[in-house]
């Protein structure tokens, strides 16, 4: 495997994070040549550490993704747990009014930026379903509990042998049902940011 560095893969994290994906994105990635580089809304902060849902794993993040252009990253991975329902937060939401949330305005960036490859695995979907535009017509997979939100979103979902789907592309979206089919969804994710 070549060590040269190929790019950076910015990975949005917030509390309640899942910790299987964690670990096995800062494992993996390294080894074939990228940077995983942690970002979040900081509120203003110069750094925020999150801990994962088991309470074991945590991260200080010094990235604001407010600061940072999708362009940077040659690929975007939400990561899994509770961390994007978090992100989704809006302190004042207005009627009528589409998400002012600060990840979901980058999410709204980084769905726009061409051959920029976006990962969500589990729950991380929850970000996209603040802005039904996101997933209008996408067809995905994701954790069986959330299914719903998912499709009240405008997505569809693929599933095989009685469950979703373990991981599906469609364009440039690569999702996975959640930390089982880690192994897998990483696979897929190289080989997309890989072939653009």
């Amino acid at each position: 495997m070549n060590q040269e560095i190929k790019g950076k893969i910015g990975v949005l994290i917030e509390e309640h994070f899942d910790e299987t994906e964690y670990r096995r994105f800062n494992e993996f990635f390294p080894q074939w040549g990228y940077e995983v580089e942690y970002i979040s809304h900081l509120w203003g902060q110069e750094k925020l550490t999150f801990k994962g849902n088991d309470r074991e794993a945590e991260v200080t993040v010094t990235i604001d993704l407010q600061t940072v252009n999708p362009r940077d990253y040659k690929g975007l991975i939400l990561i899994g747990g509770y961390a994007m329902d978090r992100l989704r937060y809006q302190v004042n939401p207005e009627a009528g009014k589409p998400s002012q949330a600060p990840a979901v305005e980058f999410l709204r960036q980084a769905v726009h930026t061409e051959g920029l490859k976006i990962g969500t695995i589990c729950h991380s979907l929850w970000l996209f379903c603040a802005d039904r535009t996101l997933l209008k017509g996408k067809k995905v997979t994701c954790a069986h509990n959330i299914i719903a939100d998912v499709e009240n979103a405008g997505a569809i979902a693929i599933y095989e042998s009685g469950e979703t789907i373990a991981t599906y592309v469609d364009g440039n979206l690569i999702s996975a049902r959640h930390p089982g089919v880690v192994e897998e969804f990483m696979t897929v994710f190289l080989s997309q940011i890989e072939k653009s």
